[in-house]
Parts: C-alpha cells; sequence; structure tokens
C-alpha cells in the first residue's frame, strides 16, 4: 500500500542475480497475497530478513491482527532469506511453518525480523520474530525450506513474481 521501498540486498547477490538476467526485487517481493496486504520487504540478505505490514487491512472480526497475517509475513520472511542461502541454483519450498502468537495487536505497523537457526545443502530453518512498535514481541515463528536443485523450466518462474 503506498509507494514501494527498494529493498537492500548485498551487492554480491545483485552481482549474481544480475548475470543471469533476474529482477531482485520481482523475484524476492512477498508475491500477490504479500502485496494485498500490504507486507514491505526493507532489507534482505540470508542473514537478515526484514520487513513491515499493516495492521489496518490484516485484522480477524475483533479487530485483531488475524494469526494467518502473521503466518504470511512469517512465511514470506523465512522463505526469502532461505531463497537468498540457497543462490539462484537452487529454489525454496517451505514444508513447516510453525507460529506462536503471544498477544494481539490493533493497529499501527507489525515488523518481522527472520534470522537463520540452521543453512544446510538441502534445507534452511528461519526463527522470525514479529514485533509491533513498541518493539512488543507479537508472535515467534519458525520456518524451514527444502532447498531443491533448479531443474530446466524453472529459469522461467524464477524470472516472474510468483503469487
Amino acid at each position: 500500500m503506498g509507494e514501494q521501498q527498494q529493498v537492500k540486498f548485498p551487492q554480491e547477490v545483485i552481482d549474481e542475480y544480475a548475470a543471469l538476467g533476474v529482477d531482485l526485487p520481482a523475484l524476492f517481493s512477498a508475491g500477490h497475497l504479500g502485496t494485498r496486504m500490504g507486507l514491505q520487504i526493507v532489507e534482505a540478505s540470508a542473514e537478515r530478513v526484514v520487513a513491515t505490514m499493516p495492521v489496518e487491512g490484516n485484522t480477524q472480526p475483533y479487530g485483531l491482527l488475524h494469526g494467518g497475517a502473521s503466518a504470511v509475513l512469517a512465511e514470506t520472511l523465512g522463505s526469502v532469506g532461505a531463497m537468498l542461502h540457497g543462490g539462484s541454483s537452487k529454489i525454496a519450498v517451505g514444508v513447516d511453518l510453525n507460529c506462536t502468537h503471544h498477544r494481539g495487536v490493533r493497529s499501527g505497523l507489525v515488523t518481522g525480523v527472520a534470522t537463520p537457526l540452521h543453512r544446510g545443502r538441502s534445507t534452511a530453518t528461519y526463527e522470525i520474530v514479529i514485533s509491533d512498535e513498541q518493539e512488543r514481541r507479537v508472535c515467534s515463528a519458525r520456518l524451514t525450506c527444502l532447498l531443491q536443485d533448479v531443474k530446466p523450466g524453472d529459469e522461467a518462474h524464477a524470472q516472474t513474481p510468483q503469487g
């Protein structure tokens, strides 16, 4: 919602994908769902992924941030981290997501920060902490992604945003 911010990527990642003709902001975006939810990725590397999301428009009937919205934020951040860890020769596919909701939020922005717990050859696991504007923890999540080798025909999917 509003204008898109430019995601900060490490220079070596920009160079790797530019050599392949891949549009990094499109590839590592939140996709159509994230766009509808107002999710904004502001920093992205294999070591740390940060994004914000408005509470407004992402609430359940009681007016609180929807747990599913927190799950979307968490899975997006962990997936982006896993994709960056895997590099251009791998595709990250989420296989396990766990979210614990600690407190309700009725307004403002929430911020998610994903950091790796494990980065291997075939899997990557990220912890995602979602906080409110007072830096109180709203949700703790963990995402594990399978890292699959890129196969012929996958290149077309990597060059267009997926939703």
